[in-house]
């Protein structure tokens, strides 16, 4: 069987609120659909500062295992996520951001070169800096996380080394 996961969300954004962010709702779905819980779902501005304490608090938080942020990894000044984010991480996990991008070359061709999207793990917490667009999401999701989160995906998952809660 399967082992649930409890996850976070965190969108971040200057231009858009819970109430308008469809990249936000989902990663709600897919988590849900997949039978993980998702614990809480927050909004902040593109503010190191917000991003961090939020991030932190859940790190943090031996209920949470699993953390995705949207928003903010890309190239315009406000786009701060992987700034905020990466002093917070125990481990880098390169190879996120680098498989994300050559799935994303498949549909955007060299467009995926500007997401800055990046993973990491703290405290045992995976951390997942996705960008804002819906679509990448989606591709994030459906390409890689939802089979990096299932305990039965083999040879081998993210699920056995965030043993906080599970």
């Amino acid at each position: 069987m399967n082992k649930s996961l409890n996850i976070a969300i965190l969108t971040i954004s200057d231009t858009r609120h819970l109430s308008t962010d469809k990249s936000g709702r989902y990663l709600q779905k897919a988590v849900e659909a997949e039978h993980h819980l998702l614990v809480d779902r927050r909004w902040v501005k593109d503010d190191i500062y917000q991003m961090r304490y939020v991030v932190s608090e859940w790190i943090a938080d031996k209920n949470i295992n699993v953390i995705i942020t949207t928003g903010g990894t890309g190239f315009a000044c406000r786009d701060i996520t992987p700034e905020a984010l990466t002093p917070l991480f125990d481990k880098s996990i390169e190879g996120f951001g680098e498989m994300f991008r050559q799935i994303s070359y498949q549909s955007i061709g060299t467009s995926s070169i500007q997401t800055r999207c990046l993973g990491g793990v703290a405290n045992s917490t995976f951390i997942f800096a996705l960008p804002g667009s819906t679509n990448a999401c989606k591709t994030a999701w459906d390409e890689i996380l939802a089979s990096q989160l299932s305990s039965s995906h083999t040879p081998c998952n993210f699920v056995k080394h965030t043993m906080k809660n599970i």
